[in-house]
């Protein structure tokens, strides 16, 4: 989904003080670990991950994953922080994204 950038302005303003709820390690990326995403945003719609100083993945490796293997918008790259954005199908969790399609 492309956002402009009023959208994402406010998508960024939104989650200034998050925290981020996940994180990629040595590990790596898979696709458990994306699904697990997926549910999260799908409650949320805007959240925070981060990226360990012992993972073997790039900011742009993690952007390329999940951008290729969802419909997940990377809203932002901050160091070794992305923040991520996704429409929830449950309508009664729409309120950050019946916000964001208002601008």
């Amino acid at each position: 989904m492309e956002l402009t950038g009023k959208q994402k302005r406010y998508l960024r303003a939104s989650a200034n003080r998050m925290r981020p709820i996940f994180e990629i390690g040595k590990n790596g990326l898979s696709k458990i670990w994306l699904e697990e995403v997926v549910k999260a945003l799908d409650t949320r719609e805007l959240i925070k991950i981060n990226i360990l100083q012992n993972a073997a993945v790039t900011t742009d490796d993690v952007q390329g994953f999940i951008e290729g293997n969802s419909d997940i918008t990377v809203v932002q790259k901050l160091g070794k922080t992305l923040v991520l954005f996704k429409q929830s199908a449950n309508k009664d969790n729409r309120d950050l994204s019946s916000n964001v399609f208002s601008i």
